[in-house]
């Protein structure tokens, strides 16, 4: 056993309060003694203040991860066809195919998530005791356990995922939108080292100016929706790719690096 697994739901923070737990869960769990109180946080909040300070220490891992890494899988596999068919993508130096998909897959695989509307739980990452071990019969597997609840995400990291989501759903983005978004996300001139900036700038103007016209012509003359869904899309800088990693492919892929991954699905060279 890798780990055990406390269920983490989003509502409010409890970590202030002192746990009921008996006195043996207690002699079992000694070598975690901040694991016994779970931290619950809205899953509707919208506030950009920072949570509490548990909500970075919590470690957590997928509560379904055959299913959720399966649908990740999936969003994944549709997010490189996305880039692949672009022929504006095509037609940029490799060198600058290269850097965008470094710095842009997992800010698009979030998208992804949020089109394919694949929703998921996460349960608290927690390495048992040593005494724990003994008593329950388990194997000991020496820095296994460790390990997985070393690399495991953040809670604070898998909240942002989750606000981005729900934020977008509630705008109810239509396919037509999301296309748009992606392309403003990949074609981001602020990568460094890029040879052509001005043109992958121009390129994600045009998908901005394109996605603006369609929202005013949806809505009536409305531009409200398109400053708020970009204001939404910005949220998604903070979203760590070491985070989306380890909490959706590691669990299936182990330690494969991501971007050879990637470039060899794309076939794209990496030198």
């Amino acid at each position: 056993m890798a780990c055990v697994s406390q269920s983490v739901s989003f509502d409010k923070c409890h970590c202030g309060q002192r746990s009921q737990s008996s006195i043996l869960y207690s002699i079992l769990n000694k070598d975690h003694p901040s694991e016994s109180s779970l931290c619950h946080y809205r899953h509707h909040h919208h506030s950009s203040a920072p949570g509490c300070s548990c909500e970075f220490r919590r470690k957590v891992v997928l509560k379904t991860p055959e299913l959720t890494c399966r649908r990740a899988s999936e969003v994944l596999l549709k997010t490189l066809n996305f880039i692949k068919n672009l022929p504006s993508f095509c037609q940029l130096p490799e060198g600058d195919q290269v850097l965008l998909v470094q710095n842009c897959w997992a800010p698009l695989f979030v998208l992804g998530l949020a089109q394919e509307r694949v929703d998921f739980e996460v349960a608290e990452a927690v390495a048992p005791s040593l005494l724990r071990k003994i008593l329950l019969n388990q194997k000991v597997i020496d820095g296994q356990n460790s390990e997985t609840v070393l690399n495991a995400t953040s809670l604070a990291e898998v909240q942002k995922v989750k606000i981005f989501l729900m934020k977008l759903w509630n705008m109810d983005v239509s396919n037509k939108e999301y296309a748009y978004l992606k392309g403003i996300t990949l074609f981001n001139p602020d990568v460094p080292s890029l040879r052509m900036p001005q043109y992958i700038l121009a390129l994600q103007q045009e998908a901005q100016h394109t996605l603006n016209e369609f929202i005013t012509m949806v809505n009536n003359g409305d531009q409200a929706r398109f400053a708020q869904i970009l204001l939404i899309l910005s949220t998604l800088r903070t979203v760590s790719t070491t985070s989306v990693t380890e909490l959706f492919f590691r669990p299936v892929l182990g330690k494969v690096n991501m971007n050879e991954l990637l470039f060899e699905m794309l076939c794209v060279k990496l030198n």
